[in-house]
This record gives C-alpha cells, sequence and structure tokens, in this order.
C-alpha cells in the first residue's frame, strides 16, 4: 500500500516536479495548490501580486492591499485547467471577496481554493485495480485588513487546509489503516505600502509589499506516523505605476518568492557521528521536524551552501498597460531554478473593466523543454458590489 500512498503524492506534486530528471534537490510539500497562481491578471504578469495595484484577489497575493480599495466591496470568482498538456480533468476554481466596514475599522475579506487532481486508479502492489478515486484539496480563509498610515496597511488571516488524496476509497478495498485525509491550520501575516508621487505626466505610485503565508502545523495523511510540510512562503514585491497622460499608465512590477520549507535532502540530517541519514531514518527525522524550527532551517539547510539557497529563491517580472483603468495588456515572465522544478515561463494577458464587472484571461508560454504549464489558460470574472448597489438603487 505505499505504493498507493506514493503514487498520490507524486500526483499531487507533478507540477513542483516537472523536470524531475533536471533536479537535485527539489522542495516538497503537502497542499501544492495553494502555491497556484488562482488569478488571471498577476497570471498574465510573471505570477507577481505582493505589490501590485489592489484588486479583488489580493486576498493570495497580500491581503493588506484590500485596505486601500476604491469601493466598499466586491467578490471574483477564477478558473484554471491545469497541466492540460497531461491530463484533462485537473481544475483550479478560487473565489474571493472583500468588505470594507469602514476606513477606521477596516475591512474583511475571504477566499476559498478548490483543486481538483481528477480521477486516479488505485492499485495494490502487484499491478490490480483495486478503485477509482477522486483526489481533491481545498482551503478556505478569512482575513482582516486595516491602514496602519496613509501610505502603510497591515493583514491578518487564518486558514483552514483539507487534503483527501484517494477520496475515501481505502475504507473497504484497500483498508481503513492506509490513507486518511489530512488537514491543518495556518496563518498569514501581510504588509502594505502605496504612495502617490506627483510627477509631470501625472501621479505615479510606488508599491512596495510583504506576504508571509502558511504559517501553520503540518499535514498528516497516515494518523501522524508521518508528517508534511504545507507550503509556507515568504514574498517580497515592488511596483511602480507611470502614467503618460490622462488615459495611459504602465506599471512595472517585480516578486521574490521562497518557501520557508526545509529540504529533504538536508545538511543538518546526520546522525550522531556526522554521517548523512538515508532511507526510513532520513523519512522519519523529517517528519518530525517541527514547523517552527523547518521555517528558519530554510534559510540556511542546503547541502551545497549559499548557492543552493539562492537557487530555492523564485522571482517573477511582469508589466501593465492600462488605458482609462478599462482595457488592460500584461506580460511577464516567472523564474526558477532547474535544480528547484524548472517552472520558467512567459505569461501574457488581457483585461476589460467597467463600473461593476471585469473580465480578464492569462496564458502561459514555456520556456523550459517539456514544461507541462505550458498553455496554461486563467480565466477571472469580477463584480463591485458597490456599484451593483447604486445601479439597483438608480434603478428605483
Amino acid at each position: 500500500m505505499k505504493k498507493v500512498f506514493l503514487g498520490l503524492t507524486l500526483l499531487a506534486m507533478l507540477f513542483v516536479t516537472a523536470s524531475a530528471e533536471e533536479q537535485m534537490n527539489p522542495i516538497i510539500t503537502s497542499m501544492p495548490s495553494l502555491s497556484i497562481a488562482p488569478d488571471a491578471r498577476s497570471g498574465g504578469m510573471g505570477d507577481v501580486g505582493a505589490a501590485t495595484a489592489p484588486d479583488l484577489n489580493s486576498q493570495h497575493w497580500n491581503p493588506a492591499k484590500y485596505a486601500f480599495m476604491d469601493s466598499h466591496g466586491g467578490i471574483t470568482g477564477n478558473y484554471t485547467p491545469w497541466l492540460r498538456k497531461l491530463v484533462n480533468d485537473i481544475d483550479l476554481a478560487y473565489i474571493a471577496g472583500y468588505y470594507t466596514i469602514s476606513e477606521m475599522a477596516g475591512t474583511v475579506s475571504a477566499s476559498f481554493t478548490y483543486f481538483s487532481l481528477g480521477k486516479v486508479q488505485l492499485t495494490d502492489l502487484n499491478g490490480t485495480f483495486l478503485a477509482d478515486a477522486h483526489p481533491n484539496e481545498w482551503a478556505i480563509d478569512l482575513a482582516y485588513s486595516r491602514k496602519l498610515h496613509e501610505y502603510v496597511s497591515m493583514a491578518v488571516a487564518l486558514r483552514f487546509m483539507y487534503s483527501d488524496l484517494n477520496n475515501g476509497a481505502n475504507a473497504s478495498t484497500i483498508g481503513a489503516t492506509e490513507m486518511y485525509p489530512g488537514m491543518t491550520a495556518a496563518a498569514d501575516v501581510a504588509l502594505y505600502y502605496r504612495q502617490p508621487i506627483e510627477i509631470g505626466s501625472g501621479t505615479s505610485y510606488f508599491g512596495l509589499g510583504l506576504n508571509i503565508s502558511n504559517l501553520g502545523g503540518k499535514i498528516s495523511y497516515d494518523q501522524n506516523v508521518t508528517q508534511s510540510f504545507i507550503p509556507a512562503n515568504l514574498r517580497l514585491g515592488v511596483s511602480y505605476e507611470i502614467p503618460f497622460d490622462k488615459y495611459n499608465s504602465l506599471t512595472i512590477n517585480a516578486d521574490v518568492n521562497k518557501y520557508l520549507v526545509p529540504t529533504r535532502n538536508n545538511k543538518f540530517a546526520v546522525d550522531g557521528n556526522g554521517t548523512p541519514l538515508t532511507g526510513e531514518s532520513l523519512t522519519n527525522w523529517y517528519s518530525e521536524l517541527s514547523s517552527p524550527r523547518g521555517w528558519f532551517m530554510s534559510f540556511a539547510d542546503a547541502p551545497n551552501g549559499v548557492r543552493e539557497e539562492f537557487q530555492e529563491i523564485q522571482f517573477g517580472v511582469g508589466a501593465e498597460y492600462s488605458y482609462d483603468k478599462k482595457f488592460f495588456a500584461r506580460a511577464g515572465y516567472s523564474h526558477e531554478s532547474k535544480w528547484k522544478g524548472n517552472r520558467r515561463y512567459a505569461t501574457v494577458g488581457a483585461g476589460f473593466h467597467l463600473s461593476i464587472f471585469s473580465l480578464d484571461v492569462a496564458y502561459v508560454i514555456a520556456t523550459a523543454a517539456s514544461n507541462p504549464l505550458d498553455q496554461t489558460l486563467r480565466f477571472t470574472v469580477g463584480f463591485d458590489l458597490a456599484g451593483i448597489k447604486d445601479l439597483v438603487n438608480n434603478k428605483k
């Protein structure tokens, strides 16, 4: 039955280890779906969003940005067909929304993520078919944000996560001791700085963002016999919007991103004689690491030292052209070391925003050979609830 567990776990991590033959020491986490860019706006700019202008999907990137939203409330829905070059039944759905109580009382926001891994055939060690399973993962969170200063805001978020890798199929035919749904809770802490700067062509905006996300307990699929890290993450971003005239502007954005998760092949994983642990001993050592210890260890645990630590940093750059804040064109690039996952791709996107409705799309163009993320599409629709309320009131 270890084969069943290993097969489903590898499937859940597939997009993280897309180029396994080139990797040396990738960082593997449970609940990898929480690391996928869920929306088309950021997805069209190289997966950046920590410091971009506030939008309806800020909950994923930096919930502190909601404190700077112009409207009092809104809701958005996102859909991404995932790994379509490999399979046709893996999907990511994401819903987010916010409501501003008042400038003094702050803003509340929430989101729901659902990741379906399609249909998986479970087999025993001899390859005999046992059952069909429909693995899935989901997470729900709630955040509170408010301004600390005219240009600065802060947010905290709480998240509950649930991961079912065999969809209950082990209840009878496979044996009740093999695999169970895993669940845990985590928190985010975010900061956002956005300052207007007057220049000759109008008002420009400079932004900085920080989001430390998924700080929580580990997750287990075998009743705490072994435990896995969730994708705790540190994201930093910078953004600068340049107006050309009253209608045209260009925003340049960049993010750097690092998992606060130790590598499995860890330089600290040694016995009392300094001999590196292997096999079951390494598995047990890694499973017993506490989450807080893992967060701090992740900055200095790479076997190849500082060079490998820098390889663990992902970065993205993106640009957004806006005409009258209604029509948008976007492009970007996201980069990850080939030894840590090799997710390298360019992105393009477009958007159309009205006072109460918005529509965005994005497309991935892989730059690494045999990348299953190539040709990934993202779709986002959004609604300004305050605008809808005003429209209804005017009709009355």
